[in-house]
C-alpha cells in the first residue's frame, strides 16, 4: 500500500500543514481537511509514514460526524471530491483521505474527556490523588474505571505539548457560556461514543476533541474518535491494576522509549514490522467500528449535511 506524506499540489491554496493534517481553502466557506499517513509521537514527526492511515482517520470522523450530530453539529460538508476541480491525478490520491468541511474559527482548547486511569493522569494520581487537578478518590489502581467521566482542558499549542489548565482557567479565558457548552458536549460525546465502542468490542479509556465557530454556532471540528485521538482498548484485554495494549501507536511509542531516543528532531527510523504492527491496529479499530457506526449513522438520518 502506497503512503503519503506529502500532499501534492491540488492547485489550491494551502492554510496549514500539521503533523498529520494538511488544510486547504475552496472557498470563503469551505476548506479540503486532507490526513496524510504521517506518524508522530512526543510531538515529532517520524520520517516513515503508516500505510492506509490518513484513510482509517478520515474514514472514521467521517463516521463519527455522521452518528452524533445529534448531540452537536460539526464541520463535514462531504466526503465526495467531485466538483471541486482537483486535477485527476490528484483527486485519486487524495479519494478517501479527504473532506470538504466549513470554515470555523478554532477554539484553542483540546477538549479532553477520561474515564480511565491511564497514562499522565495515572501519574499525577499516584503523585497527588488528582488529575489534572480534579481530586479522585482514593485506592484506583492503573486502567481503573473513574466514577464518573471527567473533563480535563488542555490549552493548544500547535508547535509543541498542550498545556493542562484548570477549568477555572478556561472559564476566565472564554467566558461560562462557551465553557459550559464544549465541556457538556465533550462529555456527553464521550458517554455516547464509549457505548457505542463497548457494541464493537472495545473500551473508549480517553478522547479528545475540538471546537469552534461557524458564525454564532460552536462546532465539533478537525476529527473524531480516531486512534490519533482517543485511547482504545480491546475489552477482551483489559484487566484493572494492569497496562493495556491501546489500538494506536503505542507499539511506536514503546518502542521509542526503549531506544534511548532523546523525543527531540530528527526521530529515528522505524522498523519495518513496527510499521506494520502500527497499521494493523489503525485497521483493526476501522474495522471494529465500521458496522456499528454505519448503523448508527443511518438511524440517525445520515452522515452528511
Amino acid at each position: 500500500m502506497d503512503v503519503l506524506l506529502t500532499v501534492p499540489d491540488p492547485g489550491l491554496r494551502r492554510l496549514h500543514r500539521g503533523k498529520v493534517r494538511e488544510m486547504f481553502e475552496l472557498d470563503a466557506d469551505r476548506l479540503l481537511m486532507v490526513a496524510t499517513d504521517r506518524l508522530s509521537a512526543f510531538d515529532v514527526v517520524f520520517p516513515q509514514g503508516i500505510p492506509g492511515k490518513g484513510r482509517v482517520l478520515t474514514q472514521l470522523s467521517a463516521l463519527w460526524f455522521g452518528a452524533t450530530r445529534h448531540i452537536v453539529a460539526n464541520h463535514l460538508v462531504s466526503d465526495d471530491l467531485g466538483g471541486l476541480g482537483l486535477p485527476g491525478d490528484v483527486r485519486r490520491l487524495l479519494e478517501g483521505r479527504s473532506l470538504v468541511v466549513r470554515r470555523a474559527r478554532r477554539i484553542d482548547v483540546e477538549c479532553v474527556v477520561r474515564g480511565y486511569l491511564a497514562g499522565s493522569g495515572w501519574k499525577e494520581y499516584q503523585a497527588s490523588g488528582t488529575v489534572c487537578g480534579i481530586p479522585l478518590p482514593a485506592g484506583l489502581r492503573l486502567s481503573s474505571r473513574l466514577p464518573e467521566p471527567i473533563f480535563t482542558p488542555a490549552l493548544k499549542n500547535d508547535r509543541g505539548h498542550d498545556e493542562n489548565v484548570p477549568e477555572a482557567e478556561v472559564r476566565r479565558r472564554l467566558g461560562d457560556a462557551v465553557t459550559d457548552f464544549i465541556k457538556e458536549k465533550s462529555l456527553a460525546l464521550y458517554r455516547y461514543a464509549a457505548g457505542v465502542a463497548e457494541k464493537a468490542g472495545m473500551i473508549l479509556a480517553d478522547t479528545k476533541f475540538e471546537f469552534g465557530f461557524v458564525g454564532d454556532e460552536i462546532v465539533l471540528i478537525d476529527e473524531a474518535f480516531t486512534p490519533d485521538s482517543s485511547r482504545y482498548w480491546p475489552a477482551d484485554r483489559y484487566r484493572e491494576g494492569e497496562p493495556v495494549d491501546s489500538l494506536d501507536k503505542q507499539p511506536v511509542r514503546d518502542w521509542a522509549e526503549r531506544t534511548g531516543w532523546n523525543k527531540q528532531r530528527p526521530a529515528p527510523e522505524l522498523p519495518g514490522e513496527l510499521i506494520e504492527e502500527t497499521a494493523r491496529r489503525y485497521a483493526d479499530v476501522l474495522d471494529r467500528l465500521r458496522k456499528v457506526l454505519a448503523e448508527t449513522a443511518a438511524g440517525a438520518g445520515g452522515g452528511r449535511r
